[in-house]
């Protein structure tokens, strides 16, 4: 764990809630929406949640419309959507592999 000087040259202040720690992707971002959407500030927000304004903004561009099954169903056709696109980039590479291996002279 970092001392209170260590946190405070990476995040700029010492009441980071996770001193020592980079941020987890998995944070609730529906119920921040929903407070900012409730009239909360956005500065507010991102200090209590700490993260960054960038951030919130990304995700209120990607979810801001949405409510929290939309986005739940949005997660998993992206997760879907990236195995069949590993799945395809297996099944590309073997079939290289077999033109390269058949066009060899034997």
């Amino acid at each position: 764990m970092r001392t209170d000087n260590e946190a405070n040259k990476i995040y700029g202040r010492t009441d980071h809630p996770l001193p020592g720690r980079r941020l987890r992707s998995n944070l609730p971002r529906g119920g921040i929406l929903t407070e900012h959407e409730a009239g909360a500030k956005c500065a507010d927000l991102c200090r209590k949640h700490g993260m960054s304004e960038g951030t919130f903004y990304n995700w209120k561009a990607k979810f801001g419309g949405m409510t929290v099954s939309d986005a739940k169903r949005l997660k998993a056709l992206e997760d879907e959507n990236a195995k069949l696109k590993k799945l395809l980039a297996e099944q590309m590479l073997d079939l290289a592999a077999m033109k390269d291996l058949v066009s060899k002279k034997w």
